[in-house]
């Protein structure tokens, strides 16, 4: 009789009984994924940040690669006698012994150009410094 009591009492209380084993594993399972999920977290935030930080250096060091290269290029074409001769004719003016240089004005003869504040681009700098200061003189 002890026995059949026991029985009944196992197979009523049974589903809650393993209710309650499983629900224990549960939470004990979801402690334990919650705690690597919170201890895994701050390094993986690091190697995503750094691997950015990699790739952001490496383009860095792709560019500065590539400006060097091309400051190498222009260093030799600047030991080149014909492109220094060419760049001073171009850009200072520059003319052989016995070659006469002309410069050659546009065909508007009339009213002077004009840049965006009144001053003519053609003036030197210190012309514009000079009329600026006359019209704040006269204001």
């Amino acid at each position: 009789m002890l026995g059949e009591q026991a029985a009944a009492r196992v197979y009523r209380a049974g589903p809650a009984a393993r209710r309650s084993k499983l629900t224990g594993r549960a939470a004990l399972l979801a402690l334990v994924v919650c705690s690597l999920v919170v201890a895994l977290a701050y390094p993986t935030r690091l190697w995503i940040s750094q691997r950015a930080e990699i790739a952001d250096q490496q383009r860095q060091a792709q560019e500065a690669r590539e400006r060097v290269e091309r400051l190498r290029d222009l260093k030799a074409r600047w030991q080149d006698p014909a492109y220094v001769e060419r760049q001073a004719r171009e850009h200072l003016h520059y003319v052989r012994p016995g070659e006469t240089g002309y410069t050659v004005a546009d065909g508007d003869e009339g009213e002077p150009r004009r840049g965006p504040a009144g001053e003519s681009p053609d003036q030197p700098w210190y012309g514009r410094l000079w009329d600026g200061l006359d019209t704040a003189d006269a204001s």
